[in-house]
């Protein structure tokens, strides 16, 4: 069944300017519409993103269809409708078929190397391997490939790196050649150089980064997804590993300690920094808008935290990000300004998406 016209009054984000929208056909067009069903107004904004998820993974790995229509559900019903699929052994593009369900951007499936990464998630495969399977990823994915760059390392004892510095250059090299951008899990401090060295693209986490290495960042406009709420469990991963693994377990309760020091770094050194959450698998998913408070409490400004969880967000996965005529009808509506009280983002009045209200 086709959507009905709609006709949405608000103060649309980022000008701060009260509009009429007028949407047909999933798409803002000239108004006005006769006949257009009236979508209670407030403040709007381009759907909000998150830039690090996992739709159909679980504890265990891949989950089933009923998981990941679940998955995306909870997404939706807090205003995402963009998600970043940073690594999924799980087949969802029957995803894109549902006009419900929020658009995603695919990594493919995450690229490791044997027994140094969650079971049963990623490609677990050797350096000499590492360029034919990132050809297949990209393939499998929508621009975007996603290397695990460091992990518990059990004879060491601690986190260490997962490839060395030529496959990395020859594995990032023929991404870009094929069109796509590259990621990586890092943690730690070690895995970085070789990492930025070889020109990778995003750095999922980051907690290990240095001034100097953030310097480097801000110089190529290489992004950092902190996924800061994710960071909050690396004192449980710490005590789960503490029996075995001390030096790890002291290594992570570092990182921790000093995780809003970096990020307030990074932010003012202008590397490019995006909201994640890394649900899917340990967290929850909808949790984007405790992402853009805890950026927010990091030191990063208020409407920059907002920005980078819409329309700056947005524009940096290469979808349309704005709410002018020609554009997706993908926003949300809230009761209150977000820019002055972020929480809101977690109670959207009204979500549309595709020109659908959905929530």
């Amino acid at each position: 069944m086709d959507a009905p016209d709609l006709h949405v009054r608000g103060t649309i984000l980022p000008g701060g300017l009260a509009r009429e929208l007028w949407i047909r056909d999933g798409t803002i067009v000239e108004g006005p519409l006769t006949r257009a069903a009236e979508v209670a107004g407030g403040w709007i904004l381009p759907g909000l993103i998150d830039a690090h998820c996992h739709v159909g993974l679980g504890p265990g790995g891949a989950v089933e269809r009923d998981e990941q229509e679940r998955q995306a559900l909870t997404d939706r019903d807090t205003g995402v409708l963009l998600l970043r699929d940073a690594g999924s052994a799980a087949d969802t593009r029957w995803i894109d078929d549902r006009p419900d369900l929020p658009r995603i951007v695919r990594a493919g499936r995450h690229l490791a190397r044997p027994a140094r990464y969650i079971r049963d998630y990623a490609h677990e495969i050797e350096p000499s391997e590492l360029v034919a399977y990132v050809e297949q990823e990209v393939v499998r994915g929508d621009g975007w490939v996603k290397l695990v760059g460091d992990w518990i390392d059990r004879e060491a004892g601690d986190l260490s790196p997962l490839w060395p510095r030529d496959a990395l250059d020859a594995a990032i090299g023929r991404a870009h050649e094929l069109g796509a951008r590259v990621t990586a899990h890092v943690f730690g401090e070690d895995a970085l150089p070789d990492l930025l060295g070889a020109g990778i693209d995003c750095i999922e986490h980051g907690t290990g980064l240095s001034d100097d290495l953030i310097a480097l960042m801000a110089e190529r406009g290489t992004a950092l997804v902190p996924t800061r709420v994710q960071v909050d469990n690396f004192p449980s991963y710490a005590e789960a590993g503490q029996a075995r693994f001390p030096t790890y377990a002291a290594h992570m309760r570092a990182l921790h300690a000093r995780v809003d020091d970096t990020l307030h770094r990074v932010y003012e050194a202008g590397v490019p920094v995006y909201a994640g959450t890394d649900a899917g698998g340990v967290l929850p998913h909808g949790l984007v808008a405790r992402e853009v408070v805890a950026l927010a409490d990091s030191g990063m400004a208020a409407a920059d935290a907002l920005a980078v969880a819409s329309w700056a967000g947005r524009a940096w996965l290469g979808r349309p990000y704005g709410l002018a005529v020609g554009d997706p009808a993908d926003l949300v509506v809230y009761d209150a300004d977000p820019r002055a009280e972020l929480a809101v983002l977690g109670s959207p009045r009204r979500v549309v998406l595709r020109g659908r209200v959905v929530l």
